[in-house]
């Protein structure tokens, strides 16, 4: 802290003599000199407030904690407003008992001439404006309290403390700790931008060696490359044929198909050097051999996908570890600046990760919280579904509610928010309240538990249409708009996918999807198809221009798809029923992002039976991961993995282009 006083007190000289205030500068020097904490000194601020109180200066005074509102204060969250707002009435009254203390009647009468707009509609002030016309306030029961020292004293040391820890937890001129990770961040780049380069040189020599092997593969498969120059010529002349021509003709085809089939065997097993330095440079995981979990490819690898490059590099991983409790919800914005997160205690993280990782907001509720989604224009703003039938909307910026919207008593439980792409309006998913309990550990919701899925406009922030479920209002758990919001696809309790026609705002077609509930859904990247994961532990691609029909099928593993369990000692188990997305998808819709039990899986998405290659593995988590986005707005693609002991990772990804 003390360079960083000192390196302010230079700017200030600097300043100074620019402006030449050369009086001033005496003066600044003067009080330096005399200065002997060099640090803060929240006792100047109090001895300053206490002058203009003492010197009846009004509007010194409120130009001054103006200041400090305008400065601190309004930097603080809406938690800390009602503690600020209590601070200032005091110090009105403290200057009020001190006009009247000294018999300056003119001064409080002022006081109340001149404040009388601001404090006539404020019900702490509505007893006080009888206060200059009473003779004796000070032994009145409704003001004795104000003219006790006691009073006074309690006040001063509140404030006191209110501003030193303020200035110990803002950091206003802790220059240092930015100098110190603007450093570190230029070093980490350096090192990544070592890694990469010797990446590449790996890589290149890895190709060299590749081609050295397949020089000195045998001389019946060299020859292979040959065989079009002589033995394949086409003939020019149908006359220059003849009987014997065509005995060596078939002869040749025949040798041609068995120097086919013998390269065929000899590429179908591939070289063990060139399989583990791919798994150095780019973590590419091994073929998986339950047969719970998804296969690298249907039989064996062929020799050309395994010299393939890894499609990401994992550059770094960092932990953003300001949650206590499970993880519901981890979302980024549309813009890729910040990221809100939601754990099991209704406690709601505003954060940025570029350049650095840092907290920008904390949301407390007093009633419990089920849902989030970001608002897309503009995307500060953040929707946030309880489970007392209420929507707000939070300004992340201002840090304050600018609406609560009251949706449906009989239906309290916002499971789903979706916002349309166009910005004017958001769907949201209400549910009644689950016969089986409220608890996380508790199945989702069942079957028989009826729900409404509505659409509200935010700008005149009103209900604009009720969707009609067939064949029966249903919990809705799932909501996912296209790329410019004329569709609608939604997964329901009733193991049902839904399309609606947002134009019509009526349903395009439904088809049972699973068995047990629809826990997660998503447009694919060209949108001809929906993926959608369920409680039967399926992740499956349908095709919506043919209602019903499976473009592929794949089982998934329990930690992929929930409920999530994470035991403990003494026979402790907290199980989790998936709340937030549990897959998502890269920029170009090549690879998907899963849960897993110690971190985020990427796989590929490939045709045919086996859909899914797993080509990568994050890592990094100690506890089952419950929800996973995928950022590609800046230029390296960043996943986020949020797990049940409330660790949130960001993994930064290099793309390797083919």
């Amino acid at each position: 802290m003390g360079s960083a006083v000192e390196r302010t007190d230079e700017h200030v000289r600097e300043y100074l003599i620019y402006r030449g205030f050369t009086n001033t500068l005496k003066h600044l020097d003067n009080d330096i000199k005399a200065d002997k904490e060099k640090g803060f000194r929240v006792d100047k601020i109090i001895d300053q407030l206490q002058q203009f109180v003492q010197s009846f200066d009004l509007a010194g005074l409120k130009e001054y904690w103006l200041y400090l509102d305008k400065r601190l204060f309004s930097r603080l969250e809406d938690v800390y407003r009602s503690t600020v707002n209590k601070l200032r009435i005091s110090l009105y009254r403290y200057y009020i008992i001190n006009t009247v203390q000294k018999g300056n009647l003119e001064k409080t009468q002022e006081f109340f001439q001149k404040q009388a707009s601001e404090l006539q509609g404020q019900a702490e002030w509505r007893d006080w404006f009888i206060l200059p016309f009473i003779s004796s306030p000070e032994q009145n029961s409704a003001f004795c309290q104000y003219f006790s020292r006691q009073w006074s004293d309690t006040f001063l040391v509140s404030l006191h403390n209110f501003l030193s820890v303020l200035f110990q937890c803002m950091h206003i001129l802790d220059f240092d700790a930015e100098v110190q990770k603007m450093t570190c961040l230029m070093e980490e780049n350096e090192q990544l931008r070592q890694l990469l380069f010797a990446l590449q040189t790996e890589s290149r020599d890895q190709r060299d060696r590749d081609e050295m092997i397949h020089h000195k593969l045998p001389t019946y498969v060299q020859n292979m490359d040959r065989l079009g120059d002589t033995e394949l010529e086409p003939v020019s002349s149908q006359s220059q044929l003849s009987t014997n021509q065509s005995g060596n003709q078939n002869s040749r085809h025949k040798r041609i198909q068995d120097h086919e089939k013998e390269r065929k065997e000899l590429f179908s097993k591939p070289p063990p050097q060139t399989s583990e330095k791919k798994g150095e440079l780019g973590e590419v995981e091994p073929p998986i051999e339950s047969s719970s979990e998804p296969t690298d490819s249907s039989n064996s690898r062929s020799c050309g996908a395994s010299q393939e490059e890894p499609p990401f590099i994992k550059l770094s991983q960092e932990e953003y570890g300001e949650h206590h409790s499970s993880i519901m919800h981890c979302r980024v914005d549309c813009s890729g600046r910040r990221v809100a997160s939601l754990d099991v205690d209704g406690v709601i993280k505003v954060w940025s990760f570029n350049p650095i990782m840092q907290t920008k907001a904390t949301i407390m509720s007093k009633s419990p919280l089920m849902s989030l989604e970001w608002a897309t224009k503009p995307d500060r703003l953040l929707l946030l579904g309880s489970g007392v039938g209420t929507v707000r909307l939070y300004d992340t910026e201002a840090k304050k509610n600018l609406y609560e919207m009251n949706i449906d008593e009989a239906h309290p439980r916002i499971l789903s928010l979706a916002c349309s792409p166009s910005g004017s309006s958001f769907v949201c998913s209400a549910a009644a309240h689950s016969r089986s309990g409220s608890g996380e550990s508790a199945p989702r919701l069942p079957i028989t538990v009826s729900g409404q899925l509505l659409l509200w406009d935010t700008k005149t922030v009103k209900q604009q249409l009720q969707f009609s479920l067939e064949p029966e209002p249903v919990a809705i758990n799932c909501t996912a708009f296209n790329h410019n919001g004329n569709l609608l696809v939604t997964g329901a309790a009733d193991g049902v996918i839904r399309l609606f026609d947002m134009q019509r705002y009526e349903s395009a077609m439904s088809w049972r999807a699973h068995d047990g509930e629809v826990y997660s859904v998503e447009f694919s990247y060209d949108e001809n198809t929906v993926f959608s994961i369920g409680e039967d532990g399926k992740f499956i691609q349908w095709n919506i221009h043919r209602c019903g029909v499976k473009q592929s099928e794949q089982i998934l593993p329990q930690d992929a798809t929930g409920p999530f369990v994470l035991s403990g000692y003494s026979g402790y188990k907290q199980v989790q029923v998936p709340r937030g997305r549990l897959f998502t998808f890269d920029s170009e819709g090549q690879h998907v992002l899963t849960c897993s039990s110690s971190g985020g899986l990427i796989y590929r998405l490939a045709s045919g039976e086996s859909a899914l290659e797993r080509v990568l593995s994050l890592g990094g988590h100690k506890a089952p991961v419950v929800t996973v986005d995928w950022c590609s707005a800046v230029d390296c693609g960043t996943c986020l993995t949020a797990s049940m002991d409330g660790k949130i990772k960001l993994s930064t990804l290099l793309a390797q282009k083919s």
